[in-house]
């Protein structure tokens, strides 16, 4: 009923007996204690992960800033910053959050479409390292908001290259028709608009092409459109410091089979020395690479419902606790905690979850030999979940629990129907 090797191993693995095994704790034991849905993290994985992209920049002057939007939970950003890494945000929230984390002003870089004056303040003050910049109206208005503050933004221009990531359009940024970045054609006139204003200094240029990108040769095509438009730029008189290949390096789901960010690295700076520019700083901005394969969602079977032509295996976790199924069609693999006896009789069934939409579902057609009563761990849940995760249909938001080795803690404590109610007014 298997299917091996499971994302995230060796940090997940069956025992002896075919229990399903984090590090070196049980899940059953886990979702016992604790109760589902649960989201379980493994510390190792995400250690692993993190000095994957460092090993490959060693040496060189580079940064590797954790896209904070792939799982903000406060521990795993707190763990991340003792290791070294930046930040990657996209609000002000996410600035407050990586700011409580320890996370060093310096090390954090704001990027997104739509940053507020009030966002835009609050991260000048602190005294974030560099805005990746998106459209000439932000300069302006970033302009506007450090001349009150008496202070200087440092800004990336962030320009789209018009590169095919090859991945779901959804979670595509790099083209023409998408709403990230300025148009290629204007980074020049951009550049230079950043260089005239009094209340920037510009850092550098960037891009950012997409996510759940699988293949280098993206990033390739992507970084050699940069670097034409930064030697441009440069020739018209704007020095740019660094470049900013944002993140997007995608995992395996399923059979996907994307480069070791140690290699991508490595090519990414082979290209940068056969340029010229090897030199200059690096910025990249892995979000779902670091934690996507580090955790789990853990959830009960509640019913089974066979059919004639389609039969239903229905569990406690649902579309508002991963999301991406509802969202993009996603795949997640779906094991039991417990692996069933051999020769157990098993059924296909569309895993689904007790939310009042035909969207609720988890994984479809997946061959199982369950019964009401046990246990399924959702993979690749580490990234793009929990911080997506809503209360639709009133429903509280799960637990989390981080693991290291044989210690589990609780890193975020399940929602209650009085945290749901919090606020409102009759």
């Amino acid at each position: 009923m298997n299917s091996f090797p499971l994302p995230g191993a060796p940090v997940f693995h069956r025992s002896e007996n075919g229990a399903l095994m984090i590090e070196d704790l049980g899940l059953d034991e886990l979702a016992q204690e604790h109760g589902t849905p649960l989201f379980v993290y493994s510390q190792a994985a995400i250690e692993s992960a993190l000095s994957a992209w460092q090993r490959g920049l060693a040496g060189r002057d580079a940064l590797v800033c954790y896209a904070v939007k792939a799982n903000s939970s406060q521990a795993i950003l707190s763990l991340l910053a003792q290791a070294g890494c930046g930040f990657d945000i996209v609000s002000g929230g996410e600035l407050a959050r990586a700011l409580a984390a320890g996370a060093e002003p310096e090390k954090i870089v704001f990027s997104g479409v739509g940053k507020t004056r009030r966002e835009m303040q609050a991260a000048l003050e602190a005294g974030i390292g560099c805005f990746n910049v998106e459209s000439e109206a932000e300069l302006l208005a970033l302009n506007d908001v450090a001349a009150a503050c008496g202070l200087t933004a440092p800004v990336s221009i962030r320009v789209n290259p018009d590169v095919d990531a090859r991945t779901h359009p959804y979670i595509s940024t790099g083209l023409r028709d998408n709403k990230f970045g300025i148009a290629h054609d204007h980074a020049l006139a951009a550049c230079q608009l950043a260089a005239s204003l009094p209340g920037l200094r510009v850092a550098g240029i960037g891009c950012h092409i997409g996510s759940q990108i699988t293949e280098a040769a993206p990033y390739l095509d992507a970084l050699e459109r940069v670097l034409d438009l930064l030697e441009a730029i440069e020739a018209a008189g704007v020095p740019l410091g660094q470049i900013d290949l944002g993140g997007g390096l995608g995992i395996a789901y399923a059979d996907e089979t994307p480069p070791a960010a140690d290699a991508l690295c490595q090519l990414l700076l082979a290209r940068l020395d056969a340029r010229g520019h090897g030199q200059r700083r690096l910025i990249v901005e892995p979000g779902r690479a670091l934690v996507g394969n580090a955790g789990v969602c853990l959830t009960e079977v509640l019913y089974l419902k066979p059919g004639e032509d389609k039969s239903f295996c229905i569990v406690d976790a649902a579309m508002n606790d991963v999301p991406r199924p509802a969202l993009y069609e996603a795949f997640h693999r779906i094991e039991p905690l417990q692996a069933a006896a051999e020769g157990a009789p098993g059924r296909v069934y569309d895993v689904v979850g007790p939310v009042c939409e035909s969207g609720d579902w988890l994984g479809r057609r997946r061959l199982l030999a369950v019964q009401p009563g046990d246990r399924l761990a959702v993979f690749s849940a580490g990234a793009y979940c929990m911080s997506m995760a809503s209360n639709y249909n009133s429903r509280p938001r799960a637990a989390e629990v981080l693991v290291s080795g044989d210690m589990a803690r609780v890193i975020r404590q399940r929602e209650t129907i009085e945290d749901l109610l919090r606020g409102e007014l009759p």
